[in-house]
């Protein structure tokens, strides 16, 4: 028996004046699994991940965390989610401590069970010699950890990214990807939006491809290469139209 999915979404619109920039989404995430959300730039990837956790207001359509709607029951979904975007806004005064203590208030955590919990990420993640310097002193690929801290802090059970290995180096790259592993086996559902075909292949159970604000294809791997494509490069390059030899071709 499938667990009930953790992430929904059921025709999810979004307009901007004449231009429908989303056009109807479908699409579920469940309990421990990772899904890889893939798609050329302005094809509605963020966009719909916006909408999935509030930020914006859908213009049709419903968008749902553990069965809670986004826009009606919005204090109960967001409770349950972790995000996690391409360029992590920090409090560029605070320490990574004072910001796992500043975390830990807004999601109401007994402040000593949260403080342990940040140390052990802050570890993980390389940070604990730097934890009492101040967020705005941090490299870009620092920033991205203690984003990723405070947005596991709560042991979220959907959880959000936007390009989360952009900027970072092989090994860190590398860690985020087994950290993911290890909360989506402890039953998160993982929504991920990325460029990097190869992070999708060897990281997700399933992907889903969006182009032009419809989805035009989700499912594993191996379901998508029942087409007769072996690697998903081939695959999203030839759903989407974006072939790189046509267009080299026409340039020469």
């Amino acid at each position: 028996m499938h667990p009930l999915p953790m992430i929904v979404a059921q025709g999810l619109q979004k307009q901007y004046g004449s231009t429908l920039a989303v056009k109807g989404v479908d699409l579920s995430v469940a309990p421990g699994e990772i899904v890889g959300f893939l798609g050329p730039n302005g094809a509605g990837k963020t966009t719909t991940i916006k909408m999935l956790i509030g930020l914006l207001r859908p213009t049709a359509g419903v968008a749902s965390i553990g069965g809670f709607d986004i826009q009606r029951q919005p204090l109960q979904a967001k409770a349950l989610l972790g995000y996690v975007p391409d360029q992590p806004y920090l409090p560029e005064k605070l320490s990574a401590h004072e910001y796992i203590d500043f975390m830990a208030g807004l999601y109401q955590l007994d402040r000593r069970t949260a403080r342990q919990r940040g140390e052990d990420l802050l570890h993980l993640f390389g940070l604990s010699d730097r934890a009492d310097e101040l967020l705005g002193g941090y490299s870009h690929g620092m920033r991205q950890k203690a984003a990723l801290t405070g947005a596991l802090l709560h042991h979220p059970r959907a959880f959000f990214l936007d390009e989360p290995t952009v900027g970072l180096d092989p090994r860190s790259a590398r860690l985020i990807k087994d950290i993911l592993r290890h909360e989506a086996d402890s039953g998160t559902a993982i929504l991920m939006s990325t460029h990097i075909l190869e992070i999708a292949e060897r990281m997700c159970d399933r992907v889903i491809i969006i182009n032009k604000g419809t989805i035009i294809a989700a499912g594993s791997l191996e379901e998508l290469r029942a087409g007769g494509d072996s690697s998903l490069e081939d695959i999203f390059l030839n759903l989407t139209g974006d072939s790189a030899d046509v267009a080299i071709a026409e340039a020469l």
